[in-house]
Protein backbone atom coordinates (compact mmCIF):
# COMPACT_ATOMS: atom_id res chain seq x y z
CA UNK A 1 0.00 0.00 0.00
CA UNK A 2 1.11 3.45 -0.85
CA UNK A 3 2.03 5.88 1.48
CA UNK A 4 -1.42 7.20 3.61
CA UNK A 5 -1.65 9.00 6.81
CA UNK A 6 -3.01 8.09 10.59
CA UNK A 7 -3.76 10.11 13.41
CA UNK A 8 -5.30 9.05 17.00
CA UNK A 9 -4.43 5.61 17.16
CA UNK A 10 -2.26 2.53 17.44
CA UNK A 11 -1.65 0.02 14.85
CA UNK A 12 -0.79 -3.89 15.47
CA UNK A 13 0.52 -5.71 12.26
CA UNK A 14 0.26 -9.42 12.67
CA UNK A 15 0.75 -11.58 10.10
CA UNK A 16 0.34 -15.35 9.58
CA UNK A 17 1.78 -16.26 6.20
CA UNK A 18 3.94 -13.89 4.15
CA UNK A 19 6.18 -10.84 4.82
CA UNK A 20 5.62 -6.96 4.04
CA UNK A 21 8.31 -4.29 4.21
CA UNK A 22 6.54 -1.35 6.70
CA UNK A 23 8.00 2.21 5.96
CA UNK A 24 7.18 5.61 7.54
CA UNK A 25 7.94 9.34 8.27
CA UNK A 26 10.03 8.26 11.47
CA UNK A 27 12.46 6.87 9.28
CA UNK A 28 11.87 3.15 10.13
CA UNK A 29 12.72 0.73 7.81
CA UNK A 30 10.90 -2.98 8.92
CA UNK A 31 10.44 -6.28 7.37
CA UNK A 32 7.63 -8.13 9.36
CA UNK A 33 7.24 -11.93 9.00
CA UNK A 34 4.82 -14.15 10.08
CA UNK A 35 4.54 -14.53 13.97
CA UNK A 36 5.93 -11.06 14.40
CA UNK A 37 4.40 -7.92 15.98
CA UNK A 38 4.78 -4.22 14.53
CA UNK A 39 3.15 -1.43 16.76
CA UNK A 40 3.34 1.84 15.02
CA UNK A 41 1.82 4.78 16.99
CA UNK A 42 0.24 7.39 15.03
CA UNK A 43 -0.19 10.15 17.66
CA UNK A 44 -0.62 13.37 16.30
CA UNK A 45 -0.16 12.15 13.23
CA UNK A 46 2.21 9.38 11.09
CA UNK A 47 2.70 8.31 7.19
CA UNK A 48 3.56 4.71 6.61
CA UNK A 49 3.43 2.56 3.92
CA UNK A 50 3.22 -1.58 3.61
CA UNK A 51 4.87 -2.77 -0.09
CA UNK A 52 5.76 -6.47 -1.10
CA UNK A 53 8.49 -8.13 0.87
CA UNK A 54 11.62 -10.08 -0.72
CA UNK A 55 8.89 -12.35 -2.10
CA UNK A 56 7.05 -10.30 -4.33
CA UNK A 57 8.90 -12.35 -7.66
CA UNK A 58 8.05 -16.05 -6.12
CA UNK A 59 4.80 -17.56 -5.85
CA UNK A 60 3.50 -16.62 -1.89
CA UNK A 61 0.70 -16.30 0.36
CA UNK A 62 -0.13 -13.07 2.35
CA UNK A 63 -2.57 -13.62 4.91
CA UNK A 64 -2.42 -11.65 8.52
CA UNK A 65 -4.66 -9.30 10.29
CA UNK A 66 -3.90 -5.20 11.39
CA UNK A 67 -5.96 -3.99 14.04
CA UNK A 68 -6.30 -0.78 15.06
CA UNK A 69 -6.41 0.39 18.80
CA UNK A 70 -8.03 3.84 19.39
CA UNK A 71 -5.88 5.98 22.08
CA UNK A 72 -6.91 7.67 25.32
CA UNK A 73 -8.31 11.38 25.64
CA UNK A 74 -4.58 11.60 27.16
CA UNK A 75 -2.45 10.07 24.01
CA UNK A 76 -4.17 11.37 21.32
CA UNK A 77 -2.01 13.89 20.02
CA UNK A 78 1.72 11.92 21.53
CA UNK A 79 4.38 12.16 19.51
CA UNK A 80 4.48 8.74 16.60
CA UNK A 81 6.19 5.62 17.71
CA UNK A 82 7.24 2.64 16.34
CA UNK A 83 8.42 -0.84 17.57
CA UNK A 84 9.06 -4.06 16.18
CA UNK A 85 8.81 -6.94 18.18
CA UNK A 86 10.53 -10.45 17.03
CA UNK A 87 8.54 -13.66 17.33
CA UNK A 88 10.55 -14.62 19.84
CA UNK A 89 9.07 -11.75 21.90
CA UNK A 90 6.00 -13.30 21.50
CA UNK A 91 4.53 -15.64 24.94
CA UNK A 92 3.28 -19.10 23.33
CA UNK A 93 0.94 -21.03 25.68
CA UNK A 94 -0.87 -24.33 25.94
CA UNK A 95 -4.51 -24.20 27.45
CA UNK A 96 -5.10 -27.54 27.65
CA UNK A 97 -4.99 -28.34 23.78
CA UNK A 98 -5.26 -25.50 22.57
CA UNK A 99 -2.64 -23.30 21.48
CA UNK A 100 -1.93 -19.66 22.25
CA UNK A 101 -0.21 -16.61 21.18
CA UNK A 102 -0.36 -13.75 23.28
CA UNK A 103 0.36 -10.58 20.87
CA UNK A 104 -1.29 -7.66 23.13
CA UNK A 105 -2.46 -7.54 26.82
CA UNK A 106 -2.42 -10.31 29.94
CA UNK A 107 -4.44 -13.45 29.76
CA UNK A 108 -4.01 -16.74 31.20
CA UNK A 109 -1.42 -15.73 33.58
CA UNK A 110 0.88 -14.15 31.44
CA UNK A 111 1.66 -11.22 29.74
CA UNK A 112 2.66 -9.87 26.20
CA UNK A 113 5.96 -7.56 26.18
CA UNK A 114 3.97 -5.55 23.46
CA UNK A 115 3.15 -1.69 24.92
CA UNK A 116 -0.18 -0.81 25.69
CA UNK A 117 -1.90 2.50 26.36
CA UNK A 118 -5.27 1.18 27.97
CA UNK A 119 -6.22 -2.07 29.18
CA UNK A 120 -5.90 -4.25 25.84
CA UNK A 121 -5.90 -7.54 24.63
CA UNK A 122 -5.07 -9.53 21.28
CA UNK A 123 -4.40 -13.12 21.06
CA UNK A 124 -4.10 -15.99 18.65
CA UNK A 125 -5.55 -19.19 19.11
CA UNK A 126 -5.84 -22.25 17.24
CA UNK A 127 -8.48 -24.49 18.81
CA UNK A 128 -8.50 -28.44 17.40
CA UNK A 129 -11.55 -30.25 17.02
CA UNK A 130 -13.11 -30.73 20.24
CA UNK A 131 -11.93 -28.63 22.18
CA UNK A 132 -12.80 -25.60 24.04
CA UNK A 133 -11.33 -22.35 25.61
CA UNK A 134 -12.77 -19.82 27.39
CA UNK A 135 -12.02 -16.63 27.28
CA UNK A 136 -10.65 -13.63 29.79
CA UNK A 137 -13.17 -12.18 32.01
CA UNK A 138 -11.08 -9.66 32.86
CA UNK A 139 -11.82 -6.73 30.12
CA UNK A 140 -15.07 -5.26 29.64
CA UNK A 141 -15.03 -5.75 26.06
CA UNK A 142 -14.46 -8.97 24.06
CA UNK A 143 -14.81 -10.30 20.74
CA UNK A 144 -13.73 -13.68 18.85
CA UNK A 145 -12.98 -13.36 14.81
CA UNK A 146 -12.93 -16.75 13.46
CA UNK A 147 -10.27 -16.90 11.24
CA UNK A 148 -10.79 -20.60 9.58
CA UNK A 149 -12.60 -23.46 11.02
CA UNK A 150 -16.49 -23.45 12.92
CA UNK A 151 -16.79 -22.23 16.43
CA UNK A 152 -19.64 -22.45 18.69
CA UNK A 153 -20.89 -19.44 21.33
CA UNK A 154 -23.68 -20.18 23.45
CA UNK A 155 -24.93 -22.67 21.13
CA UNK A 156 -24.23 -20.35 18.04
CA UNK A 157 -22.25 -21.54 15.06
CA UNK A 158 -19.53 -18.85 13.98
CA UNK A 159 -17.83 -19.35 10.68
CA UNK A 160 -14.57 -17.80 9.11
CA UNK A 161 -14.58 -14.21 8.55
CA UNK A 162 -17.34 -13.50 11.36
CA UNK A 163 -16.35 -11.57 14.57
CA UNK A 164 -18.19 -12.97 17.74
CA UNK A 165 -19.15 -9.97 20.20
CA UNK A 166 -19.47 -10.37 23.85
CA UNK A 167 -22.33 -9.19 25.62
CA UNK A 168 -21.20 -6.40 28.22
CA UNK A 169 -19.76 -8.68 31.24
CA UNK A 170 -20.89 -11.44 29.54
CA UNK A 171 -18.18 -14.73 29.86
CA UNK A 172 -17.43 -16.33 26.43
CA UNK A 173 -16.00 -19.68 25.65
CA UNK A 174 -15.34 -21.14 22.20
CA UNK A 175 -15.68 -24.58 21.03
CA UNK A 176 -14.09 -25.39 18.16
CA UNK A 177 -16.78 -27.91 15.95
CA UNK A 178 -14.09 -28.27 13.30
CA UNK A 179 -9.79 -27.49 13.46
CA UNK A 180 -10.49 -23.74 14.02
CA UNK A 181 -8.01 -20.63 13.75
CA UNK A 182 -9.53 -17.44 15.97
CA UNK A 183 -8.39 -14.25 16.56
CA UNK A 184 -9.52 -13.16 20.35
CA UNK A 185 -9.59 -8.89 21.37
CA UNK A 186 -10.99 -7.20 23.83
CA UNK A 187 -10.03 -4.62 26.47
CA UNK A 188 -11.57 -1.04 28.45
CA UNK A 189 -13.54 1.46 26.41
CA UNK A 190 -12.17 4.72 25.46
CA UNK A 191 -15.08 6.64 24.86
CA UNK A 192 -16.59 7.46 21.28
CA UNK A 193 -14.62 8.42 18.36
CA UNK A 194 -14.90 9.44 14.77
CA UNK A 195 -13.57 7.24 11.79
CA UNK A 196 -13.04 8.50 8.69
CA UNK A 197 -11.05 7.04 5.87
CA UNK A 198 -7.46 6.19 8.30
CA UNK A 199 -7.76 8.83 10.42
CA UNK A 200 -9.55 8.37 14.23
CA UNK A 201 -10.16 11.24 16.63
CA UNK A 202 -12.43 12.25 19.56
CA UNK A 203 -13.12 15.45 17.51
CA UNK A 204 -15.08 15.87 14.02
CA UNK A 205 -12.51 18.93 13.82
CA UNK A 206 -9.48 17.38 14.65
CA UNK A 207 -10.17 14.87 11.48
CA UNK A 208 -10.99 18.03 9.26
CA UNK A 209 -7.61 19.52 10.27
CA UNK A 210 -5.94 16.17 9.04
CA UNK A 211 -7.68 15.91 6.18
CA UNK A 212 -6.55 19.60 4.82
CA UNK A 213 -3.19 18.96 5.74
CA UNK A 214 -2.74 15.77 4.29
CA UNK A 215 -4.48 18.08 0.84
CA UNK A 216 -1.56 20.76 1.30
CA UNK A 217 0.92 18.21 1.91
CA UNK A 218 1.96 19.21 5.74
CA UNK A 219 2.54 15.73 6.67
CA UNK A 220 5.95 14.68 6.90
CA UNK A 221 7.02 12.01 3.91
CA UNK A 222 8.83 8.32 4.39
CA UNK A 223 12.41 9.12 3.28
CA UNK A 224 12.68 7.81 0.06
CA UNK A 225 8.69 6.78 -0.72
CA UNK A 226 7.28 9.81 -2.35
CA UNK A 227 4.21 8.26 -3.85
CA UNK A 228 0.91 9.04 -1.94
CA UNK A 229 -3.02 8.10 -1.57
CA UNK A 230 -4.95 11.28 -1.99
CA UNK A 231 -7.66 11.95 0.15
CA UNK A 232 -11.01 9.91 -0.91
CA UNK A 233 -13.64 11.56 -2.50
CA UNK A 234 -15.91 12.42 0.84
CA UNK A 235 -19.50 11.12 1.14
Amino acid sequence: MRPHPHIGLATITYLFEGEIMHRDSLGCVQRIQAGEVNLMTAGRGIVHSERAGEDLNSPSRLHGIQSWIALPDDQEECEPAFVHYSAGDVPELEIGEVAVRLIIGAAYEHASPVQTYTSTLCFECRLPQGTELRLPESYPELAAYIVAGDVQIDARTYTSGVMAVASPGKAMSLSALTDSHVMVIGGDPVGDRYIWWNLVSSSKDRIEQAKTDWQAGRFTPIPGDTEFIPLPDSP
